[in-house]
């Protein structure tokens, strides 16, 4: 095999190698994107729920609560304190979640895409509060 033969293989690879990350890449995007409507809608069913209950006439027996999911777990936890500001360590010990560093990695992700959708700001280096 001669130098030319090997180069236009190398370059055959790298030309496989880019279109396959230029999918991974379009993925990506879509899932992003599915992801934050998802999670809006999340939020959106939240707050419809949290009107419909409060229409509930003095009296009425409201429906057994509902198990939390993390997001709406971290969101509570802002709706309760909203000019306080966390750290998403602190926010674990609050809500009494594990503090392992994976465990704060995920959260630390989830207040992430809640800055981005506008639900938090970020005050200061790894601080989240609540929009106001």
């Amino acid at each position: 095999m001669n130098i030319s033969e090997l180069l236009a293989g190398l370059q055959g690879q790298r030309d496989k190698t880019t279109a396959r990350a230029g999918e991974l890449r379009d993925q990506i995007d879509h899932l992003t994107a599915a992801l934050a409507e998802t999670e809006a809608r999340l939020v959106d069913l939240a707050t419809t729920r949290k009107i419909i209950a409060e229409r509930i006439p003095p009296g009425a027996e409201p429906d057994p609560p509902e198990t939390n999911t993390a997001y709406q777990a971290i969101v509570n936890a802002f709706n309760q304190h909203p000019g306080q500001a966390f750290r998403a360590r602190e926010l674990h010990e609050l809500l009494g979640m594990p503090t392992d560093e994976a465990t704060v990695n995920v959260t630390r992700s989830r207040l992430g895409r809640l800055v981005r959708q506008g639900f938090l700001t970020q005050p200061g280096r790894g601080r989240y509060q609540k929009r106001t």
